[in-house]
């Protein structure tokens, strides 16, 4: 018998935006595998038309690996009528007001249909220039309730998040909705206005500036900005502030926000392994496992907060289901396993020396790469007597016999000068979560886990997302580097 997710899905209209991103790809399968009498899903990506749309669609979306489950099913003529049927791919940018759509009738028709908003779009760079993760995950969030509020059906907006939204705060982190004009320093008042007023002057300074100098310029002022107020990195001031837009302008239209932990491979569906590109902890992985990892921040007990991205896409759906039509609810679910199957990067270290001992991966020249227990700092000034005792100082010897020498080493101390500084900004943007301490309070997502369950006539796992059941050992081992390694590093 059909779970009531499986029942919800049928026959509703739904707008997917940021559907070439790996969440969204997830979800898309999902439906069409579990529920191919979806009405209609409008697919939002970036493109110039309709054409350069479907090309995309079909390009990053369809044609992947992802999709072999539901190919091998169907076959490749139902799944291309199963595709014409159900999906409609609209170029468009939720960066501009009526998410960038420029054909009036396929708008209006959007605003007639669509009962179902899910916003998964963003930016997720730690970095990123202010004035695009402003245009994306702030005002972004806000274009996306706007059109919502014009769908004349609309029964629900869900908007992704991101747990880390907390900011660097320790002990039990509850799910609550932010205040508008929050601040996480107590640093005044947050005004998103202003900060939108800073950023526009900022840019009309740098008119004369290189596109180089423009584009690090406004990355290091977001994360000014960031910081002022409290949070660590551009990426989840802007996500923060997108919150507080959408909560205090979203009137009765129901608004359901996930925030997700660190999202990994999937689990179970539709085959395990599946993750597409090098996530936060998987290029520790991958870097370690290539013998380029021999020292590294962390703390060997802090607590990495890991969710498989099926287990976050059937959260998505449940809470969809739950609170379609539910008037004037906003709804916060951490979806995480801090809280309730909690794993250490000790664990996870081990776990990665143990696996690439084992199955070391191949050089270039053909050879396996031998890999050794490296050397885990736990504070970022341990780090960085590390850094200077093991490399800058040997540089500045480089950098003085490049001076008397020059012919001797060609550009070496400039190549190594790039690399040691490169590797200090990423280990920057990166100790919030290597050192982190909170834990995510989870409980709205257990309660939704409990309803979820009495609603089910017949459980047949479509649609978990409790992380007791993950076995860490058994997913890191041999679901989630052998992903990395088939779909990423594609050896």
């Amino acid at each position: 018998m059909e779970s009531n997710c499986v029942q919800f899905l049928a026959n509703k209209t739904i707008l997917i935006t940021g559907a070439p991103g790996f969440l969204a790809k997830v979800l898309v399968e999902k439906i069409l595998r579990l529920q191919p009498n979806v009405k209609k899903m409008y697919l939002l990506l970036r493109a110039r038309d309709t054409k350069s749309a479907m090309q995309r669609l079909r390009s990053e979306v369809l044609e992947i690996d992802l999709f072999r489950v539901l190919r091998n099913n169907l076959g490749e003529e139902k799944l291309n009528a199963l595709v014409r049927d159900k999906i409609v791919p609209v170029p468009g940018d939720i960066s501009i007001d009526n998410l960038g759509v420029k054909d009036s009738d396929l708008i209006q028709r959007m605003w007639r249909e669509i009962d179902t908003i899910i916003n998964i779009a963003a930016t997720t760079n730690f970095d990123e220039r202010y004035d695009i993760g402003l245009g994306i995950n702030t005002f972004g969030a806000l274009n996306v309730l706007n059109f919502a509020k014009k769908c004349v059906k609309g029964q629900l907006l869900l908007h992704v998040s991101t747990a880390y939204v907390s900011g660097e705060k320790s002990g039990l982190l509850p799910e609550k909705p932010f205040k508008m004009g929050e601040t996480l320093s107590g640093n005044g008042k947050l005004d998103i206005n202003i900060e939108h007023d800073l950023m526009k002057q900022k840019l009309k300074e740098l008119q004369d500036c290189s596109e180089e100098e423009i584009s690090q310029t406004m990355k290091d002022f977001g994360m000014a900005r960031a910081r002022l107020h409290g949070w660590p990195n551009t990426y989840v001031f802007t996500k923060a502030m997108g919150e507080m837009l959408m909560g205090y302008y979203k009137e009765t239209l129901p608004l359901v926000i996930i925030r997700p932990t660190m999202i990994t491979s999937t689990i179970a569906e539709p085959f395990p392994g599946w993750i597409e590109g090098l996530k936060t902890l998987d290029s520790v992985i991958v870097a370690y496992g290539k013998g380029r990892l021999k020292c590294f921040l962390a703390d060997s007990n802090s607590v990495f907060d890991l969710i498989p991205a099926d287990m976050v896409v059937n959260a998505m759906v449940a809470a969809a289901t739950a609170h379609s039509g539910d008037t004037g609810v906003q709804a916060i679910y951490h979806v995480g396993s801090s809280c309730k199957n909690p794993v250490t990067f000790g664990q996870l270290h081990d776990l990665t020396a143990r696996y690439f001992s084992k199955s070391p991966l191949v050089g270039r020249n053909g050879s396996p790469i031998i890999v050794t227990k490296g050397t885990i700092l736990s504070t970022m000034g341990q780090f960085s007597l590390y850094m200077t005792l093991r490399y800058k100082l040997p540089l500045q010897i480089l950098r003085l016999i490049n001076i008397f020498y020059p012919w001797s080493h060609g550009d070496n101390y400039n190549d190594l000068s790039r690399k040691i500084k490169l590797a200090m900004r990423l280990v920057d943007l990166y100790q919030p979560y290597l050192l982190f301490k909170g834990i995510f309070d989870d409980i709205n997502t257990e309660r939704l886990r409990v309803k979820k369950m009495e609603n089910i006539k017949e459980f047949d796992g479509s649609f978990e997302f409790n992380p007791k059941s993950i076995d860490w050992d058994e997913y890191i081992s041999n679901t989630h580097i052998p992903g990395l390694i088939t779909y990423v590093l594609k050896q």
